[in-house]
């Protein structure tokens, strides 16, 4: 069970073999994409040199992946998670908390290759298809 960060679908989009292979590794397991992966694949797309077209590719990547919303449960992870940070001193951007938030809650795996970015959150099973 596998939530797709942005990173990995950026490298999706551009071909790259390794992600691909691990996409293709794994049809038959649960993956999904968090409604801010998928606005931030929108924002990316709509200032692309080709906006049409990769629209329409995120639209289609929103047809394939379940794509999560932001439920209740999931805020008061990221509401736990957002002032132990804090108090901590290793912040993390909302959006990228929220991501991290869902995959706790569902109980899936982080998939993305900015680990060093997600690792502040320690509970967090993180792989990294591009690497």
């Amino acid at each position: 069970m596998y939530l797709i960060d942005t990173s990995i679908f950026v490298y999706s989009l551009r071909g790259d073999r390794k992600v691909a292979e691990q996409l293709s590794r794994r049809l038959a397991e649960p993956r999904a994409l968090s409604v801010i992966t998928y606005g931030e694949l929108l924002w990316g797309a709509m200032k692309s040199a080709r906006p049409i077209e990769n629209v329409a590719k995120v639209r289609r990547i929103a047809e394939l992946y379940p794509v999560i919303d932001v439920s209740p449960p999931i805020i008061e992870t990221f509401a736990v998670l957002r002032v132990r940070l804090e108090q901590e001193g290793r912040r993390l951007d909302d959006f990228d908390l929220v991501i991290a938030a869902t995959a706790l809650h569902l109980g899936y795996a982080l998939v993305t290759d900015n680990v060093q970015h997600f690792e502040r959150v320690e509970e967090l099973r993180i792989e990294n298809w591009a690497a």
